[in-house]
Formats: structure tokens, C-alpha cells, sequence
């Protein structure tokens, strides 16, 4: 991290609450924490915000829509770290695969191919998105409903990978080891997982 984190064992209030719900998440404290040490405050309020974006969605979609946006923003952590979402909560390592052989999305199905590439586009260039695009995706079974919370998804997105790049945290090497080596490496498509 490029800023002093409030170490696990020095942590009070807020903080070491932030911490604990963290580490009974993941199993681990996560390094991303260490970003929001001083603001737990904006921790809960951006664990709040992501959780309303993902229970408003369909999962699967949320993760295709999360890891298009992650990789769009050269987020390594988001990107791989959604990639194990999208296995192991919803099952999908197809499309791991099919991402990893074709990172712009062209090879996965019609529908996720378009929310893949519309969620790009809106992390990287909202301003270039136009009525065409949604027209797009209403051709392919979504609806307007489906449409924002795409752009929920990859606008949300944009905030944290900011955050966590912006800050130096890498990717943990837990989350880094649970992905095939060769699958991994086509999911690091900006700063390097930490080394221990």
C-alpha cells in the first residue's frame, strides 16, 4: 500500500469491527481493507451500495457485468477476485475460460456477450454510450430494469478498483492461488498480486 494502514492488531472501534466482518468474509483480512482502515465509515457505506447493486440483479449477470467493467479499469484484484465469484457462487467457469481466450467477451453468448461489452463500455466511456447500446441489449431479453442495473454494476465498480489502485493494494495471494495458474494469468491485467 502506498499510504500507512492501521494494522489487524492495532485496530479499534470502526475499524476493527470493519476488520472482523472482513476476515469473516473471506476467511483472511483481505488487503483491500487496509484502504479503508481511516474511513470505515466509507467502507459500510460502499459495502451497502454493493450489496444493493448485486441483491437487486440477477448473480451471474452482476459478475459478467463486474468482471467486464474490473478488466476494462486494468483492476487485477476485482477482476480475479470476481472471476472466483463467478465459479464457485454461480458455477460458471465456462465462461472463465471463454474470457480468458477472448478477453473483449466476443466468445461468450449473445446475451452475456452484450452486457459484457456494455458494462466495458460504461466503466471506461459512459459518455460514449448511446440509445443504440440499449437498444442492443433490449434485442439480446433485457430489460430497462436489467439495463441500469448493468450500469449500476459497472459504475460501482469504477469506485472500488479506483479506490484500491489508487492506494497500491494487490490482490491477495489466497484469492491469487484458488484460480488455475494458467487462468490467472489472463486476469492480470494491471497491478500484481502481493507476494506474501
Amino acid at each position: 500500500m502506498f499510504i500507512e494502514t492501521i494494522p489487524e492488531h492495532a485496530a479499534t472501534g470502526a475499524t476493527a469491527e470493519y476488520y472482523r466482518q472482513q476476515r469473516d468474509s473471506w476467511g483472511f483480512l483481505p488487503n483491500y481493507a487496509g484502504a479503508f482502515g481511516q474511513r470505515p465509515d466509507v467502507a459500510q457505506a460502499w459495502n451497502a451500495l454493493n450489496l444493493a447493486v448485486r441483491g437487486g440483479m440477477d448473480r451471474r449477470r452482476f459478475e459478467l457485468a463486474t468482471i467486464a467493467a474490473a478488466r476494462a479499469l486494468r483492476s487485477t484484484y476485482c477482476t480475479t477476485a470476481h472471476s472466483k465469484f463467478l465459479r464457485d457462487v454461480c458455477g460458471d467457469e465456462t465462461s472463465l475460460h471463454r474470457i480468458a481466450q477472448a478477453p473483449s467477451g466476443e466468445t461468450l453468448d449473445e446475451q452475456d456477450r452484450a452486457v459484457y461489452r456494455f458494462a466495458a463500455k460504461v466503466a471506461t466511456d459512459a459518455a460514449s454510450v448511446e440509445q443504440d447500446d440499449i437498444d442492443q441489449l433490449r434485442g439480446v431479453g433485457l430489460s430497462d430494469a436489467d439495463i441500469a442495473d448493468v450500469v449500476y454494476a459497472a459504475a460501482a465498480r469504477c469506485f472500488f478498483t479506483r479506490v484500491l489502485d489508487g492506494l497500491g493494494a494487490q490482490l491477495d495471494v489466497q484469492i491469487a492461488e484458488a484460480i488455475d495458474p494458467e487462468l490467472y494469468a489472463s486476469m492480470v491485467v494491471g497491478r500484481q498480486a502481493a507476494q506474501e
